[in-house]
């Protein structure tokens, strides 16, 4: 099992809120002389250039934010493993940063041809199986020991479903994180879109019932996101190109019970809005945390 070093406090109420720091924003956010959210979420690749104006772009970001940094390349769930090449740089970014949060996801982007590994170029689904299990708990301890710290794994939209599994998925992922003392980062709208795709059952409420076989202490982060409508015959793509959807704004209320200090993203890839657009969901995220949290104290006070 991992030994985990943490040097980060535990998320205190009110929980942070942030936003994706995309390159289309960037001199808009590090021109703000009062950060309009409590964080930025960087993704890592991008600034595993040494020297030059990336490494100047993230001094300016690191001085003006506190950073989370969200990996899309590890494949923690590859049986080729981990790149020792791309987790070296990995390891490099974090300790120059020293990022409030760590993450990357549950898939697999890793293989072989002939003896060179290959990247997919995707996160591609697991099967929730032991074999799949053991291969991701040995990769998650890998990373946490270079790292000396905890990181979060996130649930993504799987486009495939296996025959013949061993686990639900939010219990293959649970089992995960107790296995290897990881945290969970928890994509409300992967969780839609998965059941918009490959069920008949009412999504929203199926998405509620998967929450709940996750221990709460376990979930550190939620990414909140939209994507773009399509025909009902056809499936679903996680493109982050909309705001944060009606469904999965409803689907936040229900977790801000669930997870109340877990840290909250909005999260936004594609047709970017101005960055007064992307804070105000923040700012609405926010919103609609403390308004709960209100109602809650409200009702624990008429009950003392």
């Amino acid at each position: 099992m991992t030994e985990i070093h943490q040097t980060h406090k535990a998320v205190r109420k009110p929980a942070p809120v942030g936003v994706g720091l995309r390159h289309e924003h960037y001199s808009t956010a590090l021109l703000k002389s009062s950060p309009s959210v409590d964080f930025v979420e960087i993704h890592a690749e991008n600034f595993f250039a040494k020297g030059g104006a990336i490494s100047r772009l993230l001094d300016q970001i690191v001085d003006t934010y506190p950073v989370s940094i969200h990996g899309t390349a590890m494949g923690l769930g590859s049986a080729q493993g981990i790149s020792a090449n791309y987790l070296r740089k990995f390891v490099q970014l974090v300790n120059r940063v020293n990022p409030i949060l760590v993450s990357d996801h549950a898939c697999f982007t890793w293989g072989a041809l002939g003896n060179n590994p290959v990247h997919a170029g995707d996160l591609l689904p697991l099967k929730y199986d032991q074999a799949t299990l053991n291969v991701l708990v040995n990769n998650i301890d890998q990373v946490q020991q270079a790292l000396g710290r905890q990181i979060l794994i996130e649930n993504i939209v799987t486009y495939k479903h296996f025959e013949n599994e061993d686990f639900y998925e939010a219990a293959f992922l649970a089992k995960v994180a107790e296995k290897t003392q990881c945290g969970l980062l928890v994509d409300l709208n992967n969780i839609l879109v998965n059941y918009h795709n490959f069920s008949d059952a009412n999504p929203l409420q199926a998405a509620k019932k998967w929450l709940q076989h996750i221990p709460p202490h376990l979930v550190q982060e939620l990414h909140l996101a939209g994507s773009t409508p399509v025909q009902s015959d056809a499936y679903i793509v996680d493109d982050h190109g909309q705001p944060v959807s009606d469904e999965c704004w409803e689907l936040y209320e229900t977790t801000l019970s669930m997870f109340p200090n877990a840290a909250v993203l909005i999260e936004r890839d594609n047709n970017l809005p101005s960055w007064t657009e992307l804070t105000n969901e923040a700012k609405h995220a926010r919103e609609v945390a403390n308004k709960k949290h209100m109602k809650a104290k409200s009702l624990e006070a008429a009950y003392a």
